[in-house]
C-alpha cells in the first residue's frame, strides 16, 4: 500500500499546505481510496501522480469544513468525466444530508451511483466496517467537538513463500499450476497426484496496516485501533506548550500523537493536520513539533503535501526499508 498526503494543514490552507486529504493507493488492484476531502483536494490530485479515475472509496472522519468542503466539487468532476462507475462514501450520519443538500441547491447532477455508509454503529461496536477481498477496514470513535472517527486499513495475511525447488523435486511441472499452489490451494496433477499447496509454502506473511486518526484529543480508542499498525497517521495540531488550548479545542499536540503511537506499539508515526501558526519564520515551526514528538517516539516523520510513504508489513524479505517517504515534485 502507498499513502500520499494531499493536504496536511488544519483549519485553513497555507502557502505550503492544503487542508486535510490523504490518498491510499492499492497498486495490486489499481484502486485508490481517499480519507477526508478538504477544499481544493481535486486540485491537489492534479498536482500529484495519482489518477482520480481510480478513486473507488472515500472515508470522512467528521463534518468540519476543512475535511469535507472539497467533496462536492470532486464528485461533480468525476461525473463530468463520464467514466466513473460508482463511489462508496463512508462517514458520520450527517454526511449524506450535507452532500445531497449541496448537490441539490447547486443543481449538480451526479451520473453515477454514490453508495452511502454510516460508520457510527461499526465504530461503537468494534465490528468490521468493510471486507473487500484482501482488505479489511475498521473504525473507532474519537474525542472531538463533533462526532469523529478514525479508520484502520489492514491487508489480510498473505500466503507464505512458495518453495519452487521443492516443487521441482516433486516433479511438478512449472506453469499455471504454480500460481494455484502459491495460493495454498490443493490441485490434482495429470498423473493423479493430489498436492496441497500449503505444504509447499512457508508460514503466512503479515499484511500491511495503516491507521488514520484525526481530529481528536488523546483518547484510548485511538490507541486500541492503532495497536501494532505499520503506520499511524495522527493529527498534531498544536505544540506541547499549547496543551491547554489543545484540550479546549479537542485536538492533539505533537506529544499526544507520539504518546498514542508509543502506547499502541506502531512501527511509524506521521504527523499531520498542523496549525497554520507553525509556518516557517514563526517562533515555533513544524520542525519543532517533529522534534517534540521524537523525544517520545523516535520513528516519527512530518507529513507534508505530496509526501508518499510505501507501507510494508513488518516482515520484509525483499530488503526494502519499511515506511520510507518519498516526496513528489
Amino acid at each position: 500500500m502507498q499513502v500520499t498526503f494531499l493536504g496536511t494543514s488544519s483549519g485553513v490552507p497555507t502557502r505550503g499546505r492544503n487542508v486535510s486529504a490523504v490518498a491510499l493507493r492499492l497498486p495490486q488492484r489499481a484502486e485508490l481510496w481517499l480519507f477526508d476531502c478538504g477544499e481544493g483536494t481535486q486540485h491537489q490530485f492534479l498536482r500529484s501522480d495519482l489518477r482520480v479515475s481510480q478513486l473507488r472509496r472515500i472515508f470522512v472522519t467528521h463534518m468540519h469544513g476543512d475535511h469535507v468542503f472539497g467533496l462536492p466539487g470532486l464528485l461533480a468532476s468525476l461525473g463530468l468525466a463520464g467514466t466513473c462507475t460508482g463511489v462508496d462514501l463512508y462517514g458520520p450520519d450527517r454526511l449524506r444530508d450535507y452532500l445531497e443538500g449541496v448537490l441539490h441547491t447547486s443543481s449538480t447532477r451526479i451520473g453515477y451511483p454514490i453508495r452511502h455508509h454510516r460508520v457510527r454503529q461499526a465504530a461503537a461496536s468494534g465490528t468490521c466496517l468493510l471486507e473487500d477481498g484482501d482488505i479489511q477496514v475498521r473504525c473507532a470513535p474519537l474525542t472531538h467537538r463533533v462526532p469523529a472517527f478514525a479508520y484502520r486499513v489492514d491487508q489480510k495475511p498473505r500466503p507464505g513463500r512458495f518453495d519452487v525447488e521443492r516443487a521441482r523435486a516433486l516433479g511438478i511441472p512449472p506453469g499455471p499450476v504454480y500460481a494455484e499452489l502459491k495460493q495454498g490451494r490443493t490441485i490434482t496433477l495429470e498423473d493423479g497426484r493430489v498436492i496441497n499447496g500449503a505444504s509447499l509454502c512457508g508460514p503466512e506473511r503479515p499484511g500491511a496496516s495503516v491507521v488514520y486518526c484525526t481530529d481528536t484529543v488523546f483518547c484510548e480508542a485511538a490507541v486500541e485501533l492503532a495497536r501494532g499498525a505499520d503506520l499511524l497517521i495522527h493529527e498534531s495540531t498544536f505544540s506541547h506548550a499549547e496543551a491547554e488550548l489543545a484540550f479546549a479545542r479537542q485536538h492533539s499536540t505533537s506529544t499526544m500523537a507520539a504518546q498514542t503511537a508509543l502506547a499502541a506499539g506502531v512501527r511509524q508515526l506521521a504527523l499531520t493536520h498542523l496549525s497554520p501558526r507553525y509556518v516557517p519564520g514563526n517562533p515555533v515551526t513544524a520542525d519543532d513539533l517533529l522534534a517534540e514528538a521524537r523525544t517520545i517516539f523516535t520513528n516519527t516523520v512530518l507529513a507534508k503535501d505530496f509526501l508518499s510513504i510505501d507501507v510494508l508489513p513488518e516482515e520484509n524479505p525483499d530488503g526494502i526499508t519499511p515506511g520510507v517517504g518519498t516526496e513528489q515534485d
